[in-house]
């Protein structure tokens, strides 16, 4: 069984996923990480995120004992993550990284901005979770100040409309609602409810 989560930045889809591969019991990835890791390779090499023929190279070179690197998870990673996914060859390079991923033979849980689209558009199930942008950036602020990163909410705001702008843009596999996905809007959903919204859906596909 292959559960294919999108959504936007601070939506709270990787919490959730964590929540159903643990209880599954499938292996789960986090597809951001990967762009994160391209875009911390280029800056660790000195080069400018926006050279695409590197950043392809990077993203083709990539490896999986990367992802555990705790620089990904900064805000700072986040927006350059954002730029290096909206270019085309890194995207390609990463696809199927992914498939390979999904393919394992008890099935998997991904989430990302093009896993029921693009990445796997034969899932068995496809979530889209969402929520509105100043609930997510309010997240997203909880999450960095409790990281000890000083950054005021109108600047995270900011960035997550930054960020929805490009990602539904962008002309390489911009995020849409996969025509079979089932919304969930967390805005008012904690994580427990949201877990619940999605395992019904889970468990109703059998």
């Amino acid at each position: 069984m292959v559960i294919a989560i999108d959504g936007p930045a601070a939506s709270g889809k990787g919490t959730l996923a964590k929540r159903l591969a643990a209880h599954y019991r499938l292996p789960h990835l986090d597809t951001g990480l990967l762009y994160r890791a391209v875009a911390l390779t280029l800056l660790d090499a000195g080069q400018d995120l926006a050279d695409e023929e590197a950043a392809a190279a990077a993203a083709r070179g990539l490896s999986p004992a990367f992802l555990a690197d705790s620089r990904l998870r900064g805000s700072a990673m986040g927006e350059a993550a954002s730029i290096v996914s909206a270019q085309g060859q890194v995207r390609a390079a990463l696809l199927d990284w992914q498939r390979r991923f999904a393919g394992s033979a008890e099935g998997a849980v991904l989430d990302g901005r093009d896993i029921g689209t693009v990445v796997c558009p034969d899932a068995a199930v496809k979530l889209f979770v969402t929520a509105s942008a100043e609930e997510r950036a309010r997240r997203r602020h909880r999450e960095l100040d409790g990281r000890g990163e000083a950054v005021a909410y109108e600047a995270v705001l900011s960035d997550i409309l930054r960020r929805d702008a490009r990602d539904a843009d962008r002309a390489a596999a911009p995020l849409r609602v996969a025509e079979d996905a089932v919304v969930i809007d967390t805005t008012d959903l904690d994580a427990d409810a949201a877990f619940r919204a999605a395992t019904e859906v889970v468990d109703g596909r059998g």
